[in-house]
């Protein structure tokens, strides 16, 4: 192993940038070539086939099936004009991964020929093998039977050979197999429920649409490196290592200039991304070393959440051109920053306006202030549940660091906001206002944009923030499918404004006015969410018994948080907003519960291979040579100073002794309590012995392990080190 290690090393250190020819002048000649989007179409169907497209994309109609034979057939001749010889229904599995299978446009003629054919049956629908894929008990083993649908609201692309057709997945029976499904759900409920409370403020609006701006968070690592390290090569994270002398102590690598391999890379995955249609517009150097982020422009959620599976899928293609690998998983290195996917979250009409922007008139603004009450209390109400979006295995090990938002949802609004919304609550009272209050409201609502103009607060440790005209939803993991927040955050809104309609007007059945019972009803709910606002320092003690005072969710074991799906207030969530049935829910929190298992299972066994097999057999040698040595110091010196040099070598002896002793004894418990936890047939049960009795182990083992790193002879470590992993580019 020591061998693959400096021969991966010496592989690494002759790396140069690879070089990047991109056609074209500037990104408009060749953004979106490969995506069939609206001038494609235009261009390839019939005007009736193309309307039914457009109306399908843009109000969510129907397309006829008459219709479908002709979308198919012009999909299927621009492809070709690309080169694509196939085709595919793109879906997202709950393996955290997408899937595809590819099918041949060519078909025999039965005369010694072939012929292209794509027809709307196979556009439309498709019918592959399920089994494999986990359903949390929805569906057999032997009953094999799943549908992949076309989601016409994002487009169809040609990747390398073949045109890939973004569809959901479901059962024989209909329940959902995916996370597409339930976020198509819950984007639709969102847009039914404030279209109808903007109505109060513009009669105009007849569309309302959830957007997300997505920032992607990624380590590097050279390939050669990364495959001389089995734990990266199988779960993704370096289960030992010692930290290295420097690490980002100094923070010269945040925003500092990006190394050319790197930037050669970055070039070539953004023509790549562009080619798809993918408005990616950041880049830039993060806080850990070897870590770097992209980001796009805002985009409709669920097109911005296949552009974030797609790119990560690009990412990993790309990297390999360039000899690196991509890491996304949350905390892939101990001691330095982990790697997140912060959800920057709005809310906006067909009109442009959007809702968490405040606006130049009285109106506006208060529609604005609903807007973020309803939010506040969406996120107040349903905070366990929104924190069970994010928790993951990966996740467990970012959050509450100090990089990283904690383990409980709080919002982050600034000072000065927080100090109008509590100005508001007590100005406003359950009765008619006067001239006076009303119009010292006015005045108040007045002087949000200059509040907000002048708020430059900023809280890195609030995993829900406010940062000027949207949520920053902070603590969704980098290897995270963005639809799970998205579908818990959306739906939560989604309900919280059903309730809010219902409230307004029954106080404006009372002959109140509308903006005196939209006040009236705010003040309720500024009042009732305030526990969930928090500007302080979100890693303290002190937040954590604060928060858990204020009656907000403190659970850290991610099986347990899991939990929050199926409590009775989630169930009826859901159901209210007819995301999930009882069915789905119960069996997305089995799939939750057992790939959490699994994982921390091949994390241990990952772990106690390495240990036995490459750690310690090195070490053993390394202490029998500091024995040999030792002892051939006799024949140099006399009895006394033979004592004095043997008393410090035995003491190393024995430090090394003591830590061999420790591994070999607590991975052998780690196998027991893995034999006792594997026997649990209960994924929820099992899922929790591996959180609480099995994890922690890794944690006790590598300490030994980390310690014995800056013992050993530096030649004879079997693995990369630190220094290796994250200072060779």
């Amino acid at each position: 192993m020591a061998t693959l290690r400096f021969k991966a090393l010496e592989d690494a250190l002759k790396r140069r940038p690879v070089e990047v020819t991109i056609p074209g002048e500037k990104i408009s000649d060749y953004f979106g070539i490969n995506v069939f989007d609206r001038i494609k179409m235009e261009k390839y169907l019939p005007k009736d086939a193309n309307k039914a497209v457009l109306d399908a994309i843009d109000h969510g109609k129907r397309i006829d099936m008459k219709l479908a034979d002709q979308i198919a057939m012009g999909m299927k001749s621009w492809a070709m004009s690309l080169g694509a010889t196939h085709y595919t229904h793109w879906f997202q599995p709950l393996t955290e991964n997408t899937a595809e299978k590819h099918d041949s446009f060519t078909v025999p003629t039965g005369r010694g020929t072939a012929i292209e054919v794509f027809s709307g049956a196979l556009l439309v629908q498709q019918e592959p093998d399920a089994s494999s894929f986990p359903s949390g008990g929805i569906r057999n083993t032997f009953e094999a039977r799943g549908y992949t649908a076309w989601d016409p609201s994002s487009p169809a692309f040609v990747m390398d050979d073949t045109l890939i057709i973004p569809t959901i997945f479901i059962s024989y029976t209909g329940e959902a197999l995916d996370y597409k499904t339930p976020l198509l759900k819950a984007l639709h409920c969102l847009d039914k429920a404030a279209v109808e409370v903007c109505q109060y403020f513009d009669k105009d609006v007849s569309r309302v649409n959830s957007n997300l701006g997505w920032e992607q968070e990624y380590f590097l690592v050279d390939e050669a490196v990364y495959n001389a390290r089995p734990d990266l090569v199988l779960t993704d994270r370096t289960l030992m290592g010692h930290a290295s002398a420097k690490n980002q102590q100094l923070e010269d690598q945040y925003f500092g200039q990006i190394p050319s391999r790197v930037l050669a890379f970055m070039k070539d995955m953004e023509y790549e991304a562009y080619k798809l249609g993918i408005p990616v517009k950041t880049r830039h150097n993060e806080v850990a070393p070897n870590q770097y982020e992209l980001a796009p422009i805002f985009e409709e959620t669920n097109l911005a959440n296949d552009h974030n599976l797609l790119v990560m899928m690009v990412m990993r293609k790309v990297a390999s051109r360039h000899n690196f690998k991509i890491i996304l998983h949350e905390k892939p290195f101990a001691g330095i920053n982990g790697s997140g996917k912060h959800n920057n979250w709005s809310v906006s009409t067909n009109t442009g306006v959007n809702l968490l922007s405040p606006g130049k008139t009285p109106r506006l603004n208060l529609q604005f202030l609903t807007f973020l009450v309803n939010t506040l209390v969406a996120v107040h109400d349903n905070n366990a549940l929104l924190k069970a979006s994010i928790a993951s295995p990966g996740n467990q090990h970012r959050l509450g660091a100090n990089e990283a938002p904690p383990a409980i949802i709080s919002a982050f609004l600034g000072q000065q906001l927080t100090r109008m919304l509590d100005e508001i609550e007590q100005k406003v009272t359950d009765e008619k206002m006067s001239p006076e209050e009303k119009t010292a409201i006015k005045l108040d609502i007045g002087k949000i944009p200059e509040i907000l103009l002048d708020n430059t607060d900023r809280n890195r440790t609030s995993p829900f923030a406010f940062t000027g005209n949207r949520f920053e939803f902070r603590a969704v993991g980098s290897s995270a499918n963005c639809a799970s927040a998205m579908i818990a955050l959306n739906t939560a809104l989604a309900v919280q404004l059903l309730d809010f309609k219902v409230e307004v007007d029954a106080v404006i059945e009372k002959g109140v006015k509308k903006d005196e019972a939209i006040l009236q009803v705010l003040r309720r709910l500024i009042k009732k969410s305030k526990a969930i606002r928090f500007d302080g320092n979100g890693y303290s003690d002190e937040w954590k018994e604060e928060a858990a005072k204020r009656g907000l969710d403190c659970e850290a074991i991610v099986p347990l948080i899991y939990d929050a799906f199926l409590t009775p207030k989630s169930r009826e969530l859901f159901k209210r907003a007819k995301v999930y049935n009882d069915v789905e829910m119960e069996a997305r929190n089995e799939v939750r519960n057992d790939l959490y298992a699994k994982k921390v299972q091949i994390e241990a066994r990952v772990f106690s291979d390495l240990a036995m097999n490459h750690i310690l057999p090195t070490v053993i040698e390394y202490q029998a040579m500091l024995i040999n040595s030792t002892q051939g110091l006799k024949n140099l010196y006399s009895a006394d100073e033979y004592n004095v040099l043997a008393s410090r070598r035995l003491k190393l002896i024995k430090e090394i002794s003591d830590h061999i002793e420790n591994i070999e004894d607590k991975v052998n418990e780690m196998l027991e309590a893995r034999k006792e936890a594997n026997l649990i047939e209960d994924a929820r049960e099992k899922a929790i012995d591996y959180a609480t009795k099995i994890f922690p182990y890794l944690d006790e083992i590598r300490y030994h392990i980390d310690k014995l790193e800056l013992i050993v002879d530096n030649e004879k470590w079997p693995l990369p080190k630190y220094r290796e992993l994250l200072f060779i580019r």
